[in-house]
């Protein structure tokens, strides 16, 4: 007689976490230019919000990078992301 191993289930990624996964992959071109993502929270709306650091503060760039970079590949990842938001 053959003993079955429990089957161990990972459990589904959050929706913070599939977020999470896309600023890790798009945040070393942020950091290259001396800035930063932090990842704070999704809200139930599906509002990503997101903290910037080092030189993204106060950086005219920043809000473009914001909508064209992070917000466009956080919503073509995690669609029930519908809006990326800015929190200082």
């Amino acid at each position: 007689m053959t003993q079955e191993s429990p089957i161990s289930e990972t459990p589904a990624p959050t929706l913070f976490d599939r977020v999470r996964q896309v600023i890790d992959r798009i945040r070393p071109a942020v950091q290259s230019d001396g800035g930063d993502l932090e990842p704070l929270e999704v809200t139930g709306a599906g509002v990503a919000r997101i903290r910037l650091h080092g030189a993204c503060i106060g950086c005219p760039s920043s809000s473009m990078t914001l909508q064209m970079g992070v917000e466009r590949n956080i919503r073509e990842k995690v669609p029930e992301v519908v809006a990326v938001e800015q929190v200082d």
